[in-house]
């Protein structure tokens, strides 16, 4: 019996340290007065007002004529909120972004003599569409929070990033509705840019805008064209089209019109129309709407719906660009202040 004592020792110790050292690792933790909390502060999204750090626009407010000055990818915001439809798909509203953001910085580092006086770009489609934050939240009322979440958020995910040709900026043409390609940009402007090609938009056929008729009186067609139409019932004949399948020129009666022209005059939705005559009018069928050249809206829209990215979708739309840091070139708008 006595070689059992050590063992009932060992064996009482052993009993001990099963009840004492849970005791010993819970009383450091079980005073009721506590002297400090773990603290939770999560990080929100970064809101509107955290793009503020970059260079300044002045856009003049054509209603109320007056300027409005504000940071750079604020006002990138506003006209995203004001061209593009805020239920889009999140990669097509990036992709106009980036539109947006080049053409107010290659804004910035032109002399635009077409601008009032101590602003940079107008708030209208002479330029590109802006509203700020209390517009907005007059538009959307309800919606507005939802809204201009998802389009900062569109925004700060390309922030900084610019089209660029060459190493400068494009002219970041866009429009809402092709007629199934874009235009090749000499067949509606002037010029001629290398990036901006006709290329194929099937996704636009889903647009709502794809298709419309218009109706107009024949003395108010004759009027606006300054044509008086034959007699013999003929009303015209187009005799090009562009690379885009839009018209080209237009002869009526002698007297010979570019698709352009016909387009302002008649005020249609785009230069891809045909028409017919019936009874004392003459009806007008257009596809698309917009001048075509550049990025279409719905066009975007439709790629990010299969997936595509917002670089897929202006590398699409706009021929051999690259995406780059717009840093170093608005160091130089900078510098020219």
């Amino acid at each position: 019996m006595k070689h059992l004592k050590p063992v009932l020792i060992i064996f009482s110790i052993f009993i001990s340290i099963i009840f004492i050292v849970p005791t010993l690792l819970v009383l450091p933790f079980s005073s009721d007065k506590e002297t400090a909390n773990l603290d939770e502060k999560l990080k929100n999204t970064p809101s509107v007002e955290e793009l503020a750090n970059s260079v300044e626009v002045a856009v003049y407010r054509s209603n109320q004529d007056l300027i409005e000055k504000l940071p750079l990818e604020q006002y990138v915001v506003g006209v995203v909120a004001g061209e593009m439809p805020a239920d889009f798909e999140k990669e097509a509203l990036k992709a106009q972004a980036l539109a947006a953001r080049t053409y107010i910085v290659n804004q910035l580092l032109l002399e635009d003599s077409t601008v009032p006086k101590g602003a940079d770009v107008t708030d209208t489609v002479s330029h590109q569409v802006y509203k700020n934050q209390k517009e907005l939240a007059g538009l959307w009322g309800a919606d507005y929070d939802w809204k201009v979440k998802k389009i900062s958020d569109a925004v700060l995910e390309t922030m900084g990033q610019v089209l660029t040709y060459d190493g400068k900026p494009i002219t970041a043409a866009f429009f809402s509705t092709s007629n199934g390609y874009t235009e090749n940009s000499e067949a509606y402007w002037p010029n001629e840019y290398p990036y901006l090609r006709s290329v194929e938009s099937p996704w636009d056929s889903a647009s709502p805008r794809f298709e419309d008729q218009k109706v107009i009186p024949i003395k108010e067609f004759e009027q606006k064209l300054g044509v008086t139409l034959p007699k013999d019932g003929s009303v015209g004949t187009i005799t090009s089209r562009t690379e885009g399948k839009r018209v080209a020129s237009v002869e009526i009666n002698g007297k010979g019109f570019s698709g352009r022209e016909i387009r302002e005059k008649l005020e249609l939705r785009s230069t891809d129309f045909s028409w017919y005559l019936k009874d004392n009018h003459i009806v007008i069928a257009t596809k698309g709407y917009g001048h075509g050249v550049g990025m279409s809206q719905y066009g975007a829209n439709g790629m990010a719906k299969e997936g595509k990215d917002y670089q897929d979708i202006v590398t699409h739309y706009y021929k051999d660009v690259k995406i780059t840091e717009s840093d170093k070139l608005l160091q130089k708008v900078t510098a020219q202040r």
